[in-house]
């Protein structure tokens, strides 16, 4: 048994859970519902062994470190906080349709990781050889997470505002009566970046902890950095509007969604566009 086998299964897993979650969407049969969360688990236990096996795996080659050191790993992990962090809004709201709109991100993820990524375990960059990596790119990744949670409850208050505003009957029938009400995404949005933006600005202060133990500075206004600090001010925006100005509904759920592009844009478009001391994210 090898980790990558471990997580061909877990993408497998999450292509299932999706795939109960659309029938679910389509059906109103709550059955399909709860395979959908079922398997999603069961995908989240099976990649959670698969990281510990490669962690192992990485120890067996004489390299030794967390499987978070390149693109191929951060982008498993990733996926990997995205159902844990689903995981938990499931078991505690019940809402299950929202797995329809997260799961996919997750998949997306194992996908493309599985099939466009190298998979080799390689030896660590002397700036990475740190016990910082692994407090930084965790807590940075939860964040991440939350926010893409955050960002599929957005697409979900959109879709359920506009079907709202453009009926006149003021009936919820059909797909739109599954969907948990407009007030409830709402507040789900906020509760998901609340987790999120808490566990970025911890990230952010490992991460400039950690630059300072490998470069010597806290901060250089390396790309990463910056673009950092800039989706951590659209998430600080979010939250100062909602407090100062109470910014909800359609406003509060663009502007999460606009948070997630950058943050995806920081993770990625800064490590495969852009040059800097991340570089070696690539």
């Amino acid at each position: 048994m090898t980790s990558s086998l471990l997580f061909n299964v877990t993408t497998l897993a999450y292509m299932a859970s999706m795939i109960a979650f659309f029938a679910f969407l389509a059906s109103k049969n709550k059955s399909l519902g709860l395979a959908g969360s079922v398997i999603a688990y069961g995908g989240l236990i099976i990649q959670t062994a698969a990281i510990a096996l490669r962690w192992k795996e990485s120890y067996d080659l004489g390299v030794g470190h967390a499987p978070l050191s390149n693109l191929y790993e951060s982008v498993v992990f990733f996926s990997w906080t995205i159902i844990l962090i689903f995981a938990f809004i499931d078991l505690k709201y019940k809402y299950r349709i929202i797995g329809a709109f997260v799961v996919p991100f997750a998949l997306l993820g194992m996908a493309w990781a599985q099939l466009g990524l190298s998979t080799g375990i390689e030896p660590l960059v002397p700036a990475l050889q740190s016990n910082w990596l692994l407090y930084h790119v965790v807590t940075c990744f939860l964040g991440y997470a939350a926010f893409a949670v955050a960002c599929g409850i957005s697409i979900m208050y959109l879709i359920k505002a506009t079907h709202e505003e453009g009926n006149t009957t003021g009936s919820a029938g059909g797909i739109m009566s599954m969907f948990p009400p407009i007030k409830v995404l709402d507040d789900l949005n906020y509760r998901a970046i609340m987790i999120g933006f808490p566990l970025l600005t911890l990230g952010i202060i490992t991460g400039a902890a950690w630059a300072n133990y490998a470069w010597g500075t806290y901060w250089s206004w390396d790309p990463k950095e910056t673009w950092s600090l800039i989706v951590w001010f659209v998430y600080a925006a979010f939250l100062h509007a909602r407090f100062t100005r109470g910014w909800v509904g359609k406003r509060a759920a663009w502007l999460s969604i606009i948070g997630f592009a950058a943050t995806i844009f920081c993770y990625l478009g800064v490590n495969l566009f852009l040059s800097g001391l991340h570089s070696y994210g690539k």
